[in-house]
């Protein structure tokens, strides 16, 4: 009995069922004819499965060990090896909170009786989507990580194109298909090279590699595209900003939060693996990091559709993630264990973070989407009075989102800054110190992207009518998006059990870091910067109360207010979300390529007219479409070869097969 029950509570056991039971809990709603009990009966499993798969998680995380099964397969490739380890489970605590809240989420804002046509493939592919990811990070055979890879990706697409009646959403599709289909290629050539390399499709263990090897470099660039096109790093983003915009909102908080970070998984992975990585591997990340930030926080600047922002913004964090992934790759290059740790800190600090804050702002995107039915946010204003609790939590989650203290987006990237300013005194990469700077600006414009979000959304007169009758979320809306703000605003204030987590993780990154008192130091800098965080939001809270007080006290007077000339101000006349951010999109429009509708205004008195600002996709509508119509037109002639004569097709395949035991021979 002892041993039955010590098998039951074994950590990584506990982990591999939960994420089973997962990916199975919507099965039974494919099959139960009551609408909504489906729906219902896999939110309560997997919150229940997630309770334990946090808890094995969190297990594994702090006690340092690496937990091993073998998988029994006849396939002839090798031990399929199911490995967790201190990475393994620090990214598995995103993949099983975020599949819950949104579970949850998705009670209210897709329920079974408005959706009955989607929501059983709805639910049953969200559960496959979370399972994929979970044991995707306990795959360590080539074979079955591609596997899993396609599983993850298939189940994506097909949650993508839930709403397929719109040629949006079948666009995105699309899109989304082949990016990361050339992304899945890649990583063909990632393993097939490694088990080259190694002789076995098993992943090769931590530090066992060398980069001066020939192959090293043709390894890391197609783990670079293959994983980086998942994560969304640019150029190879092409299929984020659709897809997020397009997709069911909790569904865009589970891509966005977690399914990102498998590419960056991916990528950590890999670099496990070498031992000693050339500068050039860590300037390659670092500058492609800052880029995307940089670029993709413009990209959302300019946004007029709130989703759309919100996706873009995601490029922004991954290449945050990415710079600091970069700047600990060349401390390692380097031998700097300080540049290590501050860089590998920060990236993996903000995996986290990310993984709260913006599911919190995607599942409220949702509950504004299910308000007004409108993801324009020029169609919006006004939504602060008709729905306060969203817009306190979207507010917090917007703060978080900007890197302002006392919210947890500050603790990481003050980690970077810490990292870059270290430099300053040092003997080698001085010049990484000019990072602050960008990293800076990319916070600036970040505080107008989403300074403009929230008052466009929230603040001023409804501009549409849906927007004028708009109604708070219920409960199952409102609980995961709170949970979200809760965690934002504890890291945010207790910043060092934030470090505490991510700590294992470093070691396990970089062995060297676990003899050191690193943690130790930058621990005791977190927590007096907790307990300015805590000072700080208690004079927020005691403002916010003397205000109160002093407005209840104080009689309550009308009168007209000057209206500049008007008698009256109409919702027309206050700043949409366009206006807002122009003066901000103009010094970036030689890379955003706005498409711009100007009317020419003649006589006297002109009739209506209607303006228009639509930012494009600048490298897919500019650069990958071109490239497709280009190589459509000069494949065209094989077109013919399509007749629909089975006969034929038949002896192509008899051709092909000859060809090919000729070549073999």
């Amino acid at each position: 009995m002892f041993f039955a029950l010590q098998g039951i509570l074994d950590p990584g056991l506990m982990v591999l069922v939960a994420a089973i039971v997962v990916g199975c809990a919507g099965v039974p709603g494919l099959f139960l004819k009551k609408p909504g009990t489906g729906q219902a009966f896999a939110a309560v499993a997997t919150i229940l499965a997630t309770l334990a798969g946090v808890a094995a998680s969190m297990q594994l995380l702090f006690s340092y060990t690496t937990i091993t099964y073998v998988l029994e397969w006849n396939l002839p490739f090798g031990p399929c090896e199911l490995v967790i380890d201190p990475l393994s489970a620090f990214f598995m605590l995103p993949v099983f909170l975020v599949s819950a809240a949104g579970s949850l989420f998705a009670l209210g804002y897709w329920p079974s009786a408005e959706h009955r046509t989607t929501e059983r493939g709805l639910t049953f592919f969200y559960g496959l989507l979370a399972s994929s990811m979970a044991i995707l990070l306990m795959a360590r055979n080539g074979v079955f990580f591609i596997m899993l890879w396609e599983v993850m990706a298939l189940s994506a697409y097909f949650l993508l194109v839930t709403e397929h009646e719109s040629n949006d959403v079948r666009r995105a599709g699309i899109v989304y298909l082949i990016a990361t289909h050339t992304g899945t290629a890649a990583l063909f050539v990632y393993f097939s090279l490694l088990a080259a390399q190694t002789g076995s499709f098993l992943l090769p263990a931590a530090g066992s590699l060398s980069a001066l090897s020939p192959f090293a470099t043709i390894i890391a660039l197609s783990a670079f595209i293959g994983f980086g096109a998942k994560a969304g790093i640019m150029p190879l983003h092409i299929w984020l900003p659709s897809a997020h915009a397009n997709a069911p909102s909790h569904v865009s908080a589970l891509m966005s939060g977690v399914m990102l970070k498998m590419g960056l998984y991916g990528i950590f992975r890999t670099l496990t693996y070498f031992y000693d990585p050339p500068l050039l591997w860590g300037a390659v990340l670092t500058v492609t990091g800052i880029t995307s930030a940089l670029f993709g926080i413009a990209f959302a600047v300019a946004q007029r559709d709130m989703k759309r922002l919100l996706a873009c913004s995601s490029i922004e964090n991954i290449g945050i993630i990415t710079t600091g992934i970069g700047v600990a790759l060349l401390g390692v290059s380097s031998h700097n264990t300080t540049l290590v740790y501050l860089g590998m800190a920060g990236a993996l600090l903000h995996i986290l973070n990310h993984s709260f804050f913006k599911p919190l702002l995607f599942l409220g995107a949702g509950a504004i989407i299910h308000a007004t039915g409108t993801r324009e946010m020029n169609l919006m204003g006004g939504l602060g009075k008709g729905m306060p609790r969203v817009a306190l939590l979207f507010m917090i989650g917007s703060v978080a989102i900007c890197g302002i203290p006392p919210l947890n987006g500050f603790v990481s990237e003050f980690l970077l800054y810490l990292g870059f300013f270290k430099q300053l005194k040092a003997d080698s990469l001085v010049y990484l110190v000019l990072l602050a700077p960008l990293l800076a600006l990319v916070g600036g414009l970040a505080v107008i992207a989403f300074s403009k979000l929230f008052s466009s959304v929230f603040l001023g007169t409804p501009r549409s009518p849906a927007a004028a009758h708009s109604h708070e979320a219920g409960l199952t809306i409102l609980v995961p998006m709170a949970f979200f703000a809760l965690i934002c605003l504890l890291i945010g204030i207790a910043p060092q059990l934030g470090l505490h987590l991510v700590s294992p993780a470093i070691t396990s990154f970089y062995p060297k870091l676990a003899s050191t008192e690193l943690s130790v130091e930058y621990g005791a800098i977190l927590g007096r910067l907790s307990l300015s965080g805590a000072l700080l939001l208690a004079v927020a809270v005691v403002a916010m109360f003397l205000w109160r007080w002093r407005l209840g006290k104080s009689p309550v007077t009308s009168a007209p207010t000057w209206g500049c000339g008007y008698k009256r101000g109409t919702a027309r006349m206050q700043y949409g979300a366009s206006s807002f951010s122009e003066l901000a999109v103009s010094v970036f429009n030689g890379i955003i390529r706005q498409r711009i509708g100007r009317p020419k205004l003649t006589g006297l008195f002109p009739g209506a007219a209607h303006c228009s600002e639509v930012p494009t996709e600048t490298i897919l509508e500019r650069i990958i479409v071109p490239l497709f119509t280009i190589a459509g037109v000069s494949f065209a002639f094989l077109r013919r070869l399509q007749h629909g004569q089975m006969h034929l097709y038949m002896l192509y395949v008899f051709v092909t097969l000859f060809i090919l035991m000729l070549w073999a021979h």
